[in-house]
């Protein structure tokens, strides 16, 4: 089959339009860079506590939650994976290597006034998210380790929106992917979030739908480990 990435219900029906078998690749960080979401990831990176990134991220769901929907439907029971936050938290903030002094300054001004912090506190923030390896460092399952609060909005965002969906009467196969696994630690961890959420949801909803749990591997790591990884996972996807 020949699957598509989407990270739209427009870019979704697209992609049927055009003979799309299947959604093989959506990534949930470009729904986080529309309208005004953006302004809640970076409060959810310069909250101090879990209740302030929940608060950040209860803004978050109902938007996610809204494009899952869409879609699903623009789908209409062809496999959608749906690819957990991938990149690094400092990608949200203005990037003191790709922009001249002048307009990094800007832009860091402008982010302070929108949200009412001092420059000092976005460039100390950026500062602190800023690594040697972006690549293989504090990003996509080990951001989730950290801050699992971030993956749980977004299993629960999925998965709530395919139970919608069903209960209109529409099929759905919904997939979750846990980005940059590395270890079989890694991946058995967000296998057991998205199992509890997902018997969350289905109380909640009164719905239960057919799913699947799995990994991208993109890593030499997990490519190594891939027999110990597999154990804990329902599908591979493969990245290069």
């Amino acid at each position: 089959e020949v699957w598509t990435n989407a990270d739209t219900p427009g870019q979704a029906a697209t992609a049927v339009k055009l003979g799309a078998q299947g959604i093989g690749l959506c990534r949930t960080e470009h729904m986080f860079f529309e309208g005004d979401r953006i302004h809640y990831v970076r409060r959810m990176i310069l909250s101090e506590s879990k209740e302030d990134r929940e608060k950040a991220l209860a803004h978050l769901f109902p938007m996610q939650k809204e494009d899952f929907v869409g879609i699903f439907k623009a789908m209409n029971g062809r496999p959608v994976t749906v690819r957990l936050l991938d990149p690094p938290l400092h990608e949200f903030l203005p990037s003191r290597e790709a922009l001249r002094p002048e307009i990094f300054a800007h832009k860091v001004k402008a982010v302070a006034d929108e949200l009412r912090v001092s420059p000092e506190e976005i460039e100390d923030r950026i500062e602190g998210l800023h690594e040697n390896n972006p690549m293989l460092g504090h990003r996509g399952c080990r951001l989730g380790v950290t801050y699992p609060e971030i993956y749980e909005m977004q299993i629960r965002a999925f998965l709530e929106a395919a139970c919608e969906v069903a209960r209109e009467g529409l099929p759905v196969r919904p997939e979750v992917m846990i980005p940059i696994v590395a270890t079989a630690e890694e991946m058995r961890i967000f296998e057991g979030m998205t199992r509890r959420i997902a018997k969350e949801v289905f109380k909640k909803t009164g719905v239960k739908v057919a799913y699947l749990g799995g990994t991208m591997i993109e890593l030499p790591r997990a490519c190594m480990a891939a027999g110990s990884i597999a154990k804990h996972a329902e599908f591979f996807s493969f990245g290069t």
